[in-house]
């Protein structure tokens, strides 16, 4: 069991100055409300730091997920294949732009590949230059057997946040539903 001990500043490596500004700027995470300071520490020394530059793709749709990302700065865009009719018997692949998650706003994503070994159901691409902590499923899984009291407070922050995103997404289908309704009828 972990003390919560204010005194115990977060660990860093004066060496990376970005590993330095990520592990600052994860502290005021909102996802992350609730850990102390050693909890963090141990949160942490479970994740990898990742420097991601505009344009590159972090994961794809489709691809096995094995790994959930804490946002701590910059911008990602988040899309998925749509298939379109284009004629009357020609269909294409588009990719369509559904949300961007920013870091002041948004924490985290790829969180159901910490629960399930399926396809990940969007691709996230940066959209700036962006810092993330990725932590993997065993990694996770790991520190959840080590300190379970801690693993309790990260699965109740996921659940949190999937039951946010089914609330936005339900409100997205009845306003969708709505207008194909209203267009369907002209």
């Amino acid at each position: 069991m972990l003390k919560n001990n204010k005194a115990n500043l977060l660990k860093v490596k004066k060496a990376d100055p970005d590993l330095s500004k990520a592990t600052r700027k994860i502290v005021d995470n909102p996802f992350l409300k609730g850990l102390g300071p050693e909890e963090l520490n141990e949160l942490l020394a479970y994740c990898k730091l990742c420097k991601v530059k505009i344009g590159e793709v972090i994961m794809h749709e489709g691809d096995i997920g094995d790994a959930m990302f804490f946002l701590v700065e910059g911008v990602v865009n988040v899309t998925k294949n749509l298939t379109l009719k284009t004629g009357p018997k020609d269909y294409s692949n588009l990719e369509k732009s559904i949300d961007k998650l920013d870091a002041s706003k948004a924490f985290s994503f790829g969180e159901m590949a910490m629960f399930e070994n399926d396809t990940r159901s969007a691709t996230i691409t940066a959209a700036t230059d962006c810092l993330l902590f990725e932590i993997k499923r065993k990694d996770f899984e790991e520190l959840a057997e080590k300190i379970p009291e801690l693993g309790y407070k990260l699965v109740k922050a996921i659940a949190r946040l999937l039951c946010e995103r089914i609330r936005k997404n339900n409100q997205d289908i009845l306003k969708l539903t709505t207008a194909l309704s209203i267009a369907l009828m002209r």
